[in-house]
């Protein structure tokens, strides 16, 4: 802890001015405690996704899946359409997975315990303990990150700096007012980090801790925490394939329980490789062969963290009465609320 840093001062600047958010108990002695399923929940879906997106699905998964044992015993497809549009489907597997563990044995308090879940990994398991249970670790997210790097100056570029922020943050529960509320403690620092403290032109006149900057004492705020240039990322091509019926249903499938978009719902087609599909290559990967597919003009793009995705989407019209093993019929609007954004960007193409 930097010698003016002190957690006083970011615990008074965040009971004056902390976010209404849907899944923080309200302050005060009506507040209650913090449910360890919604502070679960709230974290693994912040995970790659912001708070505005956040919001109205939390409260909507929340209606469909009000505590543990309710998610437990969901089927994955349920869970899945539930999901669908929030992208990175394998926090929501991890979820599942989790909840079921959860349900025989209920929560866990400590860090170590928690780690034990399925999916439950070192960051949210401090989230959770910090929180829900009052243990005092401080989860190191990305707003943690920056204004521990900030705070201390730090300039080894991420993610090398990783574990020597957590250690430097961590610091901080030294200090017997944030060890009192290391709740309170971690989500002022989400905030601080999310609001004043943000990658690009921090508002440091109004920081709390603007005093004890090393970094705004050197004039390089802005410029933490330094990262390691990012490759630039792969393109993959793909050709998918939309059958509908005279009803204007369409055929569809649900890929692989493991993988990329593991268990959803897609609309059927070659493998994504980082070679352009020929024509008649591709067509030797069409659900139903010896009808009249058509390829629809422009692609559809979807960004992956690792790659860049271009789909081309072929369509025809179902023959009467087919049925295929391990395809269903969808209607199209039910179809668009279970899919992932990758899938339904196939839609848009195809006006479906």
């Amino acid at each position: 802890m930097t010698p003016s840093s002190d957690p006083t001062l970011l615990l008074a600047w965040y009971d004056r001015h902390k976010r209404s958010l849907p899944w923080r108990m309200p302050s005060g002695p009506l507040g209650g405690k913090p449910d360890p399923y919604r502070v679960w929940l709230s974290e693994v879906m912040l995970q790659q996704t912001t708070v505005a997106t956040v919001g109205p699905r939390y409260a909507r998964f929340l209606a469909r899946f009000p505590d543990v044992g309710r998610l437990a015993a969901a089927s994955w497809e349920e869970v899945a359409e539930e999901w669908a549009g929030l992208g990175y489907y394998a926090r929501a597997r991890n979820l599942h997975a989790g909840a079921r563990a959860l349900a025989a044995g209920g929560f866990p308090t400590t860090v170590e315990e928690l780690r034990k879940i399925p999916g439950i990994g070192a960051y949210t398991a401090a989230a959770v303990a910090a929180i829900a249970f009052g243990r005092p670790v401080v989860p190191a997210d990305g707003n943690v990150e920056r204004v521990t790097a900030r705070i201390h100056a730090v300039d080894q570029p991420l993610p090398a700096a990783k574990a020597r922020l957590a250690m430097l943050a961590q610091g901080w529960m030294e200090n017997a007012a944030a060890r009192a509320r290391p709740g309170d403690f971690a989500q002022a620092l989400f905030d601080l980090g999310a609001t004043v403290c943000t990658p690009r032109n921090p508002a440091c006149a109004i920081c709390p801790w603007r005093d004890c900057c090393v970094a705004r004492q050197a004039g390089i705020q802005a410029s933490l925490p330094r990262k390691t240039a990012k490759k630039p990322r792969p393109t993959r091509f793909g050709v998918h394939f939309l059958l509908s019926d005279a009803a204007g249903r369409l055929l569809l499938r649900r890929r692989p329980e493991s993988g990329l978009l593991g268990g959803m719902l897609e609309v059927p087609g070659t493998p994504w490789r980082e070679e352009a599909w020929g024509a008649a290559e591709a067509a030797s990967h069409a659900p139903v062969a010896g009808i009249a597919w058509q390829p629809l003009n422009g692609e559809a793009a979807h960004g992956f963290t690792h790659f860049e995705l271009r789909m081309a989407l072929w369509r025809a019209e179902a023959p009467k009465g087919l049925a295929l093993e391990g395809f269903s019929w969808w209607d199209a609007a039910a179809a668009r609320a279970a899919m992932p954004t990758a899938m339904k960007r196939l839609l848009d193409l195809a006006g479906a």
